[in-house]
């Protein structure tokens, strides 16, 4: 095999490193997840209620409550505390608020100044929230290596560093040599330094943000499913209200911020703007010290290579090692059935993905494996919708970088629900949606050859062709 080319099927090697582990996240299957909530039964009110129990819920929940104390708040969520996306991702708490610097570049130009202050403003808070709270997530600010295991990779870890110390970034590029000293791996040929990025654990977040939240004053319903929204009178002092009905009850509040991720949407038109896209990832056994040092990873940063479709990898406080990404698997009419979060091949192919990248861990073994669908929009980052006549707010589309964005997705659709005018509400980030993607069959047919043409492109050297090409100039992009 061709030195920096990924296999394309799962090795022996592979399903030997994964064959036993359990196949559920990591980040759940602790001792430290707390009994679930009451789910609610009957009839609430409040002032704001908050769909989705997420980290975009609860950063909505813990705002609200510290912005207005007198103000009632009820969170419900469909499973629990951080049951899908929230609890099964890398925890990479990135400045960015734009999925990276490049795709801000091609969509919000004009805005980036802003946005990127914005975003390390929002890591600060993010740091600066949990110190103030008292929640421990195992926060580590050692930044993120994104590695070129190609030269055009290279080329543009180049070309994005040049841009970034245009805008006034502290972006380091580093060439072959130093960017081994700082990852001992035989794929790498160089790497971009973001110092802009924390390590978290977003599980313990996630419990902390909820414990917190209820410490504010917060009701939190679990195991509780929001069926359908109505606005309007339909009971006695309800006028005004918008009626959330849920399997036992119901909740009326004069605010609602939905946060539900990639689950389908409860405002019917949004239904187009986002799809349903697979993320598998493995976890390792702990790393002896031996095997730590072998790596030459002593920064203990973030990793991701830097291709189309990319793995993005990170130690945990117990030196772990999480690996995940690469493909991104669509189903036709956006099938998100839970059974197709369990794919052995998936994880033998990330398995020997990792071998390939750190051959000097042969023989080490996963202890979990897991999988998940993502919200992904086609500019690949968060938006916003108001709703029944501006009562309604819903954030969503994050594309899997929202660990530190759903801090800054939740501050706006606070802003928006309460009629704020802000900074924030004053972006065309925030005023302009994405393109919608087409009903099916186009759907999949359009994404099934977008994942082909970008597998293509890897193995052109990263030309985009003509298919991708225009996908870039109208705007609906798809990656991993």
């Amino acid at each position: 095999m061709t030195t920096g080319t990924w296999a394309r099927e799962p090795t022996s090697r592979g399903v030997e490193m994964v064959a036993q582990a359990a196949a559920r996240p990591y980040w759940l299957d602790r001792d430290l997840r707390p009994e679930p909530r009451p789910r609610l039964v009957g009839e609430v009110t409040a002032d704001l209620l908050v769909i989705g129990g997420g980290l975009t819920g609860l950063w909505t929940a813990v705002q609200a409550a510290e912005r207005d104390p007198s103000r009632t708040i009820v969170l419900v969520e469909r499973d629990r505390i951080a049951e899908h996306a929230s609890g099964r991702n890398g925890g990479f708490c990135a400045a960015s608020l734009t999925h990276g610097l490049g795709n801000g570049l091609q969509r919000f130009r004009d805005e980036m100044p802003t946005l990127l202050h914005m975003g390390r403003e929002t890591l600060d808070a993010i740091e600066g929230t949990l110190a103030r709270l008292g929640i421990n997530a195992d926060v580590e600010r050692t930044g993120e290596l994104d590695l070129a295991t190609t030269g055009w990779q290279y080329d543009a870890l180049a070309e994005t560093a040049a841009a970034g110390r245009a805008l006034g970034e502290e972006l380091v590029l580093l060439d072959a040599s130093a960017a081994r000293e700082r990852v001992d791996s035989p794929m790498v040929r160089g790497a971009l330094y973001d110092p802009e990025v924390m390590l978290i654990d977003p599980a313990k977040l996630a419990f902390g943000l909820a414990d917190a939240a209820e410490r504010l004053g917060v009701r939190i319903h679990e195991e509780t499913e929001v069926l359908g929204l109505s606005r309007g009178p339909s009971g006695h002092g309800s006028s005004g209200r918008v009626c959330a009905r849920t399997g036992y009850g119901q909740a009326r509040a004069g605010r609602v911020v939905v946060a539900t991720s990639a689950s389908r949407s409860l405002v019917r038109r949004l239904r187009l703007y986002t799809v349903p896209v697979w993320d598998y990832a493995l976890m390792t056994e702990p790393l002896s010290d031996d095997q730590l040092a072998s790596l030459g990873w002593s920064g203990r940063e973030g990793l991701a290579d830097s291709g189309p479709r990319f793995h993005y990898f990170r130690l945990t406080a117990d030196n772990r090692l999480l690996f995940g990404g690469w493909d991104a698997p669509y189903h036709f009419g956006s099938d998100d059935d839970p059974r197709r979060a369990h794919r052995p091949g998936e994880w033998a192919l990330l398995g020997e993905h990792l071998l390939q990248m750190f051959p000097q861990l042969e023989g080490i073994t996963a202890t979990h494996t897991w999988g998940g669908v993502i919200d992904t929009c086609s500019r690949f980052c968060a938006f916003w919708d108001t709703s029944h006549d501006g009562q309604v707010v819903t954030a969503v589309g994050f594309t899997g970088l929202g660990v530190g964005a759903s801090h800054f997705a939740a501050a706006t659709a606070l802003d928006l629900v309460d009629g704020l005018q802000t900074e924030r509400t004053a972006l065309e980030m925030v005023r302009r949606k994405p393109l919608p993607f087409p009903p099916e069959p186009v759907r999949w047919a359009g994404i099934t050859v977008t994942r082909q043409q970008i597998a293509r492109s890897e193995r052109r050297n990263g030309r985009r062709g003509a298919w991708l090409t225009l996908l870039d100039k109208v705007g609906l992009g798809f990656d991993s």
